[in-house]
């Protein structure tokens, strides 16, 4: 154990219980399950908002990391990561559902020709996806009141 330290780190922190781990996977299914949820009414939100005359492609995202967060109560660095990438890609299906490119209507068209689209729009789903990821990443312990 002396000559390697880095081996003794490694096989710490791969060390759960079987409690550790079936926690671990509650966490990250209900997270997943809120995440639906949430990305779900930020989809439907989106489009109600389009229809009044406003542009939310942040909501998406936001409700997606808020719903994972939600379910969750405990936020995980994977969960975060699932949740942004999950987050930037419902970003990019909603905006090519409310706004399709005129050439083309396809999502494969869509999909090829993102460095096309505005810049503001580009800006709305990262902000999302980053929203998503800080909204459900957040380590227990650092809401406010528990200190």
């Amino acid at each position: 154990m002396r000559g390697t330290p880095c081996l003794w780190l490694l096989d710490a922190a791969y060390r759960r219980t079987y409690d550790d781990r079936r926690a671990y996977m509650n966490t990250m299914v209900r997270g997943l399950i809120g995440a639906a949820i949430g990305g779900a009414i930020g989809y439907f939100a989106f489009h109600w908002i389009t229809r009044q005359g406003f542009y939310g492609l942040v909501l998406p995202g936001a409700f997606l990391g808020i719903g994972a967060r939600l379910c969750a109560r405990d936020g995980s660095t994977p969960l975060a990561i699932v949740c942004a990438v999950t987050s930037f890609l419902l970003g990019l299906f909603a905006e090519w559902r409310f706004a399709p490119f005129v050439a083309d209507r396809s999502l494969a068209y869509f999909i090829t020709h993102i460095h096309q689209l505005r810049p503001i729009t580009l800006i709305m789903i990262a902000v999302g996806a980053g929203l998503s990821f800080w909204l459900s990443f957040r380590p227990t312990g650092t809401m406010i009141g528990n200190r």
